[in-house]
């Protein structure tokens, strides 16, 4: 066996350590360097956080008694709530802000009141140089680091911020004020409320990944003003309303009308009339049917349109409107410029034609989406809970009681034998990827969007539920989604199959084959910079 020589100390030599050796010594050099370096910041943050409260504790009076009654009324976060309260009995984005801001207000207060405080550990500040008027009634026995209340103000005013920006400025003044009155009444250092605001902002932004937000700008469309006239002040222009559509008051839109259009003729439709007839009624005797209503009506309006050759103006009044919104009409104001400078677009219908379920044939148009399955019952249930708490909370609670109650269907997909849970496909392609598309950014690309939740898979409700909640579902396995020029449908199982056109539930089909509808629907939408048409 080989001998090894070893130089030893002693004898005048420095010892030569193995490589492996002089790495890890360098290593625990650096990093008990990294530690002192951490803890000489953690000293001095800490003795300018204590020194700023210090300050700020014996500083004049500012506003008390207010700062304080602003910091109680935050209280598990029930001030949010009313602000929420207060926007969601508003129109327009303002709705749907309250909703994100709830939401990034539940994930920012649940990290930093659980988590977040055990970790640090950091005990609150003294209260002794509180003016006795400043302090809370009760002494308060959590950690301090970081501020609940600081990261609930930050995170609803940013969720707000995201969708209604306008609404933003004054959430934002108040959940200032709320994060200062923290350290006003001495429960926190400024340093926790500074880490509780940039908590909330995350929490905000995080929302983005399942409550995904629609762009400002509408979808792009063909210009289409040649086949639209224009109409000053309203002459051959008929305006069907139905009464029963969205909240069911009416009066601003009419006034709107009667006032902007003063020569166009409006006809109400009650709880009692037929709007398919009233509507055939219009448009054979105007140059423009118009319609106030939600998308099932819309849908309506728009078969009726293209059957007699008219172009269609919209004015938004369902709950959601979300056909309006992707044209880019935010109100009626949008719709009577239109009209009255003939500025129209050429958007996309699609057809579903095949067997309907007494095996007679069965034709529809839809302007926004078809879906089979469950997916119609999962529409039904969300419209009973998004107008109070938002479209994607109410899809989530849909189909979670889809995926409980109902049972997978049979059927063949283009010749495929599956067997599914929901299948809906969107009049072009729908944004983001997921089983709730919310918008599309353009609207006449002649394209189909297919998404399907396979019933196959092992565990496949818990891992679609689980992907819904993780914002993962385009990557789910049990979810397929497909851009397609045509798709056909048939049943393989007793019965028909629940169907529905644009949220409107039809008596079911056997087969159907869907395609984009080949001829366009003419729709007003008034000249903007940067929207086609």
């Amino acid at each position: 066996m080989a001998s090894r020589s070893v130089t030893r100390p002693g004898n005048g030599t420095a010892p030569r350590w193995p490589a492996e050796n002089r790495v890890g010594r360098r290593v625990r050099i650096l990093m008990r360097r990294d530690i002192a370096l951490g803890r000489t910041f953690l000293h001095a943050f800490t003795s300018a956080d204590r020194s700023l409260f210090a300050a700020l504790a014996g500083g004049r009076p500012l506003l008390d008694p207010a700062l304080p009654r602003l910091s109680h009324a935050a209280d598990h976060g029930l001030l949010w709530w009313g602000v929420a309260g207060a926007l969601g009995a508003t129109k327009g984005r303002r709705r749907p802000a309250a909703v994100r801001g709830l939401l990034a207000l539940g994930v920012a207060s649940v990290l930093a009141n659980g988590p977040m405080k055990v970790v640090f550990r950091r005990d609150r500040p003294p209260t002794h140089t509180i003016p006795p008027l400043r302090r809370l009634r009760e002494d308060l026995t959590t950690f301090s680091f970081p501020s609940g209340h600081a990261a609930s103000a930050a995170a609803f005013a940013t969720g707000v911020a995201l969708d209604a920006p306008g609404a933003a400025v004054p959430v934002a003044v108040l959940a200032a004020a709320v994060a200062f009155s923290r350290v006003y009444v001495g429960v926190h250092y400024p340093g926790d409320v500074a880490a509780g605001v940039l908590l909330g902002i995350g929490a905000g932004l995080a929302t983005t990944k399942v409550m995904p937000r629609r762009p400002w700008a509408p979808a792009r469309a063909s210009p289409a003003s040649a086949w639209a006239p224009a109409l000053p002040d309203g002459d051959g222009l008929t305006v069907v309303v139905n009464a029963r559509s969205g909240p069911g008051n009416h009066t601003d839109l009419l006034a709107v009308l009667r006032a902007d259009l003063p020569r166009a003729r409006v006809v109400e439709v009650d709880a009692g009339g037929d709007v398919r007839t009233v509507l055939r009624s219009a448009a054979a005797r105007s140059r423009v049917l118009g319609v106030a209503g939600g998308d099932g009506t819309i849908n309506a309006a728009a078969q009726t349109a293209l059957a007699h050759g008219v172009p269609l103006a919209v004015f938004p009044a369902g709950t959601l409107n979300h056909f309006a919104a992707d044209v880019g009409l935010a109100g009626a104001g949008d719709s009577v410029q239109a009209i009255r400078e003939g500025s129209a677009v050429a958007v996309d219908i699609g057809r579903a034609e095949g067997i309907g379920a007494t095996f007679s044939r069965f034709s529809r148009i839809f302007v926004n989406t078809a879906s089979l399955g469950g997916y119609p019952d999962m529409v039904a249930i969300r419209a009973r809970f998004e107008r109070r708490i938002g479209k994607w909370p109410a899809m989530l609670i849909a189909l979670s009681w889809v995926l409980r109650h109902e049972t997978p269907f049979e059927v063949e997909i283009d010749s495929e034998y599956r067997r599914v849970w929901l299948i809906f496909v969107g009049n072009g392609i729908y944004q983001p990827d997921g089983f709730a598309p919310t918008y599309r950014t353009r609207l006449d690309e002649g394209l189909l969007d297919l998404r399907v939740v396979d019933a196959a898979a092992s565990l496949a409700r818990l891992r679609l539920v689980g992907a819904v909640l993780t914002g993962r579902l385009g990557r789910s396995r049990v979810y397929e989604q497909h851009t397609v020029e045509r798709v056909t449908i048939s049943s393989r199982q007793p019965g028909p199959l629940p169907f529905a056109c644009d949220g409107e539930v039809t008596e079911g089909v056997e087969r159907i084959v869907i395609t984009p509808g080949g001829a366009r629907l003419i729709v007003y939408r008034p000249r903007r910079p940067g929207a086609s048409g």
